[in-house]
């Protein structure tokens, strides 16, 4: 694996010659395999979409809900006959790639995706396909981290999916014909869609890849009808600069050349457009007040900070926007002007947490790259407190240099884009983290026109060990209430239940039940490929199912597959 990363790190990328037009176009150039054969998809409804957090019989939600918790209420597989948890089937995708789908289960139709945009809709109580739809890449497509697809979204009678090659996609959830198109964005530039989007209120958000190739990142919404763009945040504002912090929300100084960055933005002005700031994940909704939560990516060039002066707004931030207008209304940096890679790429989650004085209070939590769970205040983005470290802390804030300066975590984390899952009974959140030493490697390079642009490289370090662990962290505290270590460095996401479990997987096949309250292993299965996606679980028939994709991993390139796993207790 380190050879890999002596290449740019697992970053995939594949370039053709010439651009696909903007603007929405026809389903001609797509192709759709098979027919309907269980009747009608009922309506995904706004109400059923508002009130799925107490759905046992769905999965709506990349993450659960709107507010992104992953905690799924049904009780009927719990800690006690987890035992008799078994395989009901298995259904095998034409791709064998890597797999970071969310299943999105609605009233016994399950849709899942493949790495380069394939659907399918599945009986969910039998794995027999329905329908298979292959997107039709245009000529380009720029990407990082592997043809990752994360899944779609679930809303009226159609499924909606953001592609490799920057586009939005609308699907006939009961046939899985194309209905429309629109481009987001021009991927000769560097954009890019591996992220489920959101639907709410008529309109469908996404964001945007690209943080490795100097785009100016941005969240969009568009009317879920018709494709129409209705509104924008850029975010990289076009006074990026700040307050030029000196220390990260932990309080440690990042060693930053103050004088040299305001002489640099003097020379050459505010790096705005080719700022980077891409948004990977599904942002959390705040039905109450409107507002829309994220969290942004990295700074472009990754490493090389000197042609970037400022804090670099609103990179490695919590934003939060108007949910009708995309208007700011507040942000929290973690790490300005990051020279690190440690971008903020696991969703947010809303929930109640205690404030400083011990009062309950409307609150989001995220999982960090530094190995960390912020918890911040919703109504004004405010830090409330940030967890125990989940992983070593060493040497941070090193500054990369030309020959290589260790540091941990690396560049992967702690929580990489793992979605995190809460229990909001026991006040626990539960995160998947990375123990990865890596060397930081600085370079000169000038902005290389929508081409990568890492401005160096960070290295595994190959006599060192690597691993992971499984961290549940008591977010009204901050402190750790347990932590299992686990054989390879853990990147994926974890599903919460309310019988009492969490379910995660891991590189190396292995598909494992904890109990939520003490950590314990409760139950596990060997999958015949990586299993590196967020779980997720349904009711049909009667039985309540876990269903996982086994695929893999580019980014820590763990063995690839092509299966979707359900399981169901043994009666």
């Amino acid at each position: 694996m380190s050879s890999k990363f002596e290449k740019n790190l697992f970053l995939n990328l594949l370039i053709a010659t010439s651009m696909a037009l903007f603007g929405v176009s026809s389903a001609h150039s797509q192709e759709v395999e098979g027919g309907t054969l269980y009747g009608d998809m009922l309506t995904v409804t706004q109400d059923m979409l508002d009130h799925a957090a107490g759905d046992s019989n769905n999965f709506l939600h990349t993450n659960g809900n709107y507010k992104q918790t992953r905690y799924y209420p049904g009780r009927q597989i719990n800690v006690g006959n987890v035992d008799r948890l078994k395989r009901a089937w298995t259904f095998e995708t034409e791709i064998v790639e890597s797999l970071e789908t969310t299943p999105i289960v609605v009233n016994g139709t399950m849709y899942i995706t493949t790495s380069f945009n394939h659907v399918y809709a599945l009986n969910a109580e039998t794995g027999k396909q329905i329908w298979h739809f292959k997107h039709k890449m245009g000529p380009i497509t720029t990407y990082c981290c592997g043809p990752n697809n994360r899944g779609v979204f679930p809303y009226g009678d159609r499924l909606y999916m953001g592609t490799l090659d920057a586009k939005l996609v609308a699907l006939d959830a009961k046939t899985g014909a194309l209905e429309w198109e629109v481009q987001i964005a021009d991927p000769e530039l560097g954009y890019s869609e591996t992220m489920a989007p959101t639907a709410v209120d008529g309109k469908i958000l996404i964001g945007t890849n690209g943080g490795e190739y100097g785009i100016r990142g941005f969240v969009k919404a568009y009317d879920a009808n018709s494709g129409k763009l209705l509104w924008t945040f850029n975010t990289t504002p076009e006074k990026s600069v700040g307050v030029w912090a000196t220390k990260d929300a932990t309080g440690r100084d990042m060693l930053r050349d103050i004088k040299a960055e305001k002489a640099a933005l003097k020379k050459l002005g505010d790096p705005y457009k080719t700022l980077g700031g891409g948004v990977w994940q599904n942002m959390a909704i705040d039905r109450d007040s409107g507002t829309v939560y994220f969290v942004v990516g990295n700074p472009s060039p990754d490493l090389y900070g000197a042609i970037r002066p400022g804090d670099n707004l609103y990179t490695n931030s919590l934003v939060a926007v108007d949910l009708d207008t995309g208007d700011y209304k507040c942000h929290f940096q973690y790490i300005a002007h990051d020279v690190w890679d440690l971008d903020a790429v696991s969703p947010p989650i809303l929930t109640t947490v205690s404030d400083k004085r011990g009062n309950s209070v409307k609150g989001v939590l995220h999982g960090g790259k530094t190995g960390y769970v912020y918890v911040h205040r919703a109504d004004d983005c405010s830090l409330i407190r940030f967890s125990e470290p989940m992983v070593s802390q060493e040497n941070r804030w090193v500054l990369p240099t030309t020959t290589g300066a260790r540091m941990l975590p690396g560049a992967n984390g702690g929580v990489e884009w793992s979605p995190m899952a809460i229990d909001p009974n026991l006040n626990l959140a539960y995160a998947i983290n990375l123990h990865q030493p890596m060397t930081y490697h600085v370079e000169e390079t000038p902005y290389p026109g929508g081409k990568l642009w890492l401005g160096g490289a960070f290295k595994v370090i190959p006599s060192e060990q690597q691993w992971g662990n499984i961290t549940a962290v008591d977010y009204n505290t901050g402190r750790i209430k347990w932590k299992v270590k686990t054989q390879q460095p853990m990147i994926g996401g974890i599903l919460a239940t309310g019988g009492g479990l969490v379910f995660t997987g891991e590189g190396n096949g292995w598909f494992r039940a904890y109990d939520s309250a003490s950590g314990e292993l409760m139950w596990q299965y060997k999958a015949s490929a990586g299993v590196n996606a967020p779980p997720a679980s349904f009711n049909v028939g009667g039985s309540q199912y876990i269903v996982v994709g086994a695929g893999g991993n580019v980014q820590l390139d763990f063995k690839r597959g092509n299966q979707i796993l359900a399981f169901k207790l043994d009666r």
